[in-house]
């Protein structure tokens, strides 16, 4: 995964022991199902990959376990890569079934009659 590549949330769950960690460092949390767009992809010092997505901004905090501010990021496991693999190519995507369906409606229309 890069920055600018679609991904779908597969996993939103917290765990029960975490809730109250996660209550107080994020304001917003992901949706299971959702499309996002990754932002920044962060190493974390190696603990944990984490992404920032386009879609949530959070307040940066201070984490002792990397000791240092940042956004809160949310651990790369929870989502996978779309098809589309960046934004760009998503919106030509689009394009494309919106110019199907713009000929499939001109192959629908019925013929003129002649006098």
């Amino acid at each position: 995964m890069k920055p600018g590549d679609k991904v779908i949330c597969i996993n939103a769950l917290i765990d029960a022991n975490k809730q109250e960690e996660i209550s107080r460092d994020f304001e917003i949390w992901v949706t299971k199902d959702k499309e996002y767009t990754i932002r920044e992809i962060l190493d974390n010092k190696g603990i944990v990959t984490g992404v920032l997505l386009e879609e949530i901004y959070n307040i940066p905090k201070f984490f002792k376990l990397i000791n240092m501010n940042q956004e809160p990021a949310f651990a790369i496991w929870r989502f996978r890569k779309l098809n589309y693999a960046t934004a760009a190519a998503a919106e030509e995507h689009e394009a494309e079934l919106v110019e199907v369906e713009i000929e499939r409606k001109k192959e629908a229309m019925p013929l003129k009659q002649k006098p």
